[in-house]
């Protein structure tokens, strides 16, 4: 009886990290992808000023006006640099964990980390974009997008796991909210608050 439960949780997890990996796989490409076209149009940017490039939609959506502000260049080099180097990373975990590698505790720490703050460093560009700058790159709201759900999936298998070791009342409660979808709710509810924030903030002008 309990090798019979023990099996059927034990595919029920298994099942649910192939779809946090996979999550974590395709949005991951997905950020690498934008983090590529920026990188090359910023070089193009560079080579010929007056170009129009690929990402420039409209006075709203327009990467170019972007990528000259010293908010595209915090570090002192291109934004999306930071891209191509972090996202290869997040790439190689999720294939790692859909091949059923069990990682260090450690390591899901330190990596739950840096994609938090990965996370804290795109919501920074993304309401600097909007309340700031006022224009849009459609390229860094993807990358928004994806590290958004690169990181709760990540701190969903950590707090499934309860690799931070919180109390087992605290665990206790965690694991009642997240059998109820609360992690994904919240997820979900924060994307459309983003949405609704570009939409107030621009409304038509998203469109001419």
């Amino acid at each position: 009886m309990f090798k019979f439960l023990n099996r059927g949780k034990k595919k029920a997890t298994e099942r649910s990290n192939k779809w946090l990996f996979g999550v974590m796989l395709v949005f991951g490409v997905a950020g690498l992808i934008s983090a590529f076209d920026l990188s090359v149009e910023r070089i193009h940017l560079l080579e010929h000023p007056d170009a129009v490039l690929t990402c420039s939609i409209n006075l709203v959506l327009n990467c170019a006006t972007v990528m000259q502000t010293w908010q595209a260049s915090l570090f002192g080099f291109p934004n999306p640099y930071i891209g191509l180097m972090a996202y290869p990373v997040v790439i190689t975990v999720a294939v790692a964990g859909l091949s059923g590698v069990q990682f260090k505790r450690w390591f899901l720490i330190v990596a739950n980390i840096c994609y938090g703050l990965g996370a804290i460093f795109a919501y920074w560009l993304f309401f600097s974009s909007v309340y700031v700058i006022q224009v849009l790159c459609p390229w860094c709201l993807v990358v928004t997008f994806s590290t958004t759900l690169i990181f709760a999936s990540l701190t969903h298998l950590n707090l499934r796991e309860n690799t931070f070791r919180f109390s087992e009342s605290i665990n206790k409660k965690i694991q009642e909210l997240m059998a109820r979808d609360v992690g994904k709710i919240a997820t979900a509810a924060w994307i459309v608050l983003m949405i609704a924030l570009v939409l107030i903030k621009f409304g038509d002008s998203l469109f001419l």
